[in-house]
């Protein structure tokens, strides 16, 4: 029989370790084969053992890469999330978009539309990660190490849409952190609904309409009309 889930307790803090060449090249085939593992059986029933076989290796290769499946989710949260913003930052830079004779609303739904695009709604990562928090939410170190890594996010991704607004002639009304926040809660979402409607595209038209309504709500034109004094006057 499978031994039980290697859970810890404790959030995944522990000093990272020396990454080599090929240790990098373990970690990846571990965590590629975890994906696979959790999606399948779920995060609360899944297992070193399974993890190592699917991915071709023993249960030591596992723990001088991980001290526990939480650190090992932590891990994979962490590469989606990097290549994610990577994917972000090249769009909201990307030039690939011709803006001119756009209206402002025009632009600003062609700007998210070209975001949006790169933004992965994935069945199999979108099972892993809400179990993962139904998870985390039993265990209040758990639950802290996720909080601090949604606020790394947000902070990583309010400057790329702060230069990217600059870019469509808008900028964000108030604090950007709340819009931050708007623009995840909004992705969890329609995530959820577009994955239920896989086969309709009404859903991810709703998808983009909803974001930028949210953008279009939460920024303002990035230039005022300034009253110009008449002519002669003191």
């Amino acid at each position: 029989m499978p031994t039980s889930p290697a859970h810890s307790s404790e959030p995944a803090t522990s000093t990272p370790r020396k990454v080599t060449k090929r240790r990098g090249q373990t970690r990846r085939r571990l965590l590629d084969a975890a994906v696979e593992v959790f999606a399948e059986n779920g995060f609360g029933r899944s297992t070193v053992e399974q993890i190592c076989e699917r991915g071709g290796y023993t249960r030591g290769a596992f723990y001088s890469n991980f001290a526990s499946l939480d650190e090992m989710f932590f891990a994979m949260w962490e590469q989606r999330s990097s290549a994610m913003l990577a994917q972000i930052r090249l769009a909201a830079d990307s030039s690939s978009i011709d803006l001119s004779g756009l209206t402002p609303a025009e632009k600003l739904r062609a700007g998210t539309e070209l975001v949006l695009g790169v933004v992965p709604v994935d069945d199999q990562w979108y099972r892993i990660n809400a179990e993962f928090t139904a998870h985390a939410l039993r265990n209040p170190s758990l639950k802290k190490a996720l909080a601090a890594r949604e606020d790394t996010i947000l902070d990583t991704i309010v400057p790329i849409l702060e230069k990217a607004l600059h870019r469509l002639g808008r900028r964000i009304a108030g604090d950007p952190r709340v819009l931050g926040r708007a623009l995840v809660a909004l992705h969890d979402g329609t995530s959820v609904q577009c994955l239920i409607e896989d086969e309709n595209a009404a859903a991810r038209e709703l998808r983009l309409e909803l974001f930028t309504r949210v953008v279009t709500a939460y920024t303002e034109p990035a230039t005022h009309t300034h009253t110009h004094r008449k002519e002669g006057s003191s």
